[in-house]
C-alpha cells in the first residue's frame, strides 16, 4: 500500500467491494458451453474499485470477490479467477485509478488483456486446448468492454455527486 500500512477504512471498502464483486458476478451467469465458464458483470464492480479505490483494493475485491462467486457453483474456476481478475482489478487501478478519464481508458485496456491473457492460457492448459480457450475470448472482451461502458461513467458520476471519495483507500488522505 503506501508505506504507512493499511487503515480501517481500507479494509471496510476493500470488503464491501468484495462483496460487490460477488454479487456483480453471481447475479446474472450465462454459461458459456465449451468450458463450463460464464459471462458475467463482475467486470463493471472490479473497473470500480480499480478506478475509485487504486490498484491494491482493485487487486483484492477482483480477485476475491469472483473467486468467492466461483467457490458457489463453478469450483474449477477459483484459482484461475483469483489471478485473473485479481490482475486485472491491479493493472487498472495501476494505471487508472483516481485518474481521469484517459487513464481509465488506458487501464481498462490493460486491465482487460490481463483478464482475457490469463484465462486464454489457462483454458488452453487446462480446459481443452486452443479450440476452447479460442471461444471464451469473445465473451471475455464483450465482459470487458461492458465493464468499461458502465463502470467508468459509474465512476465519474459517483466522483461528481461524492468528491471525498477519491480520498478513500491506498493513497488517499
Amino acid at each position: 500500500m503506501t508505506g504507512k500500512g493499511v487503515d480501517a477504512r481500507t479494509v471496510a471498502v476493500t470488503a464491501i467491494m468484495i462483496a460487490v464483486v460477488t454479487v456483480a458476478t453471481m447475479v446474472i451467469r450465462i454459461p458459456i458451453p465449451a468450458t463450463g465458464g460464464y459471462f458475467n458483470f463482475s467486470d463493471v464492480a472490479i473497473y470500480f474499485a480499480a478506478f475509485v479505490f487504486g490498484p491494491w483494493v482493485g487487486l483484492v475485491a477482483g480477485g476475491v470477490g469472483t473467486a468467492i462467486a466461483d467457490a458457489i457453483g463453478f469450483p474449477a474456476f477459483i484459482l484461475i479467477s483469483l489471478v485473473a481478475h485479481g490482475g486485472q482489478g491491479f493493472v487498472a487501478g495501476l494505471v487508472g485509478g483516481k485518474r481521469d478519464l484517459p487513464w481509465m481508458a488506458l487501464g481498462w485496456v490493460l486491465g482487460s488483456l490481463v483478464m482475457v491473457g490469463t484465462y486464454f492460457v489457462a483454458e488452453m492448459l487446462w480446459f481443452g486446448g486452443l479450440p476452447t480457450a479460442v471461444v471464451e475470448v469473445g465473451p471475455n472482451i464483450l465482459q470487458n468492454v461492458g465493464g468499461a461502458i458502465v463502470g467508468i461513467p459509474l465512476v465519474l458520476a459517483v466522483r461528481r455527486a461524492y468528491p471525498p471519495l477519491t480520498r478513500i483507500g491506498p493513497g488517499g488522505t
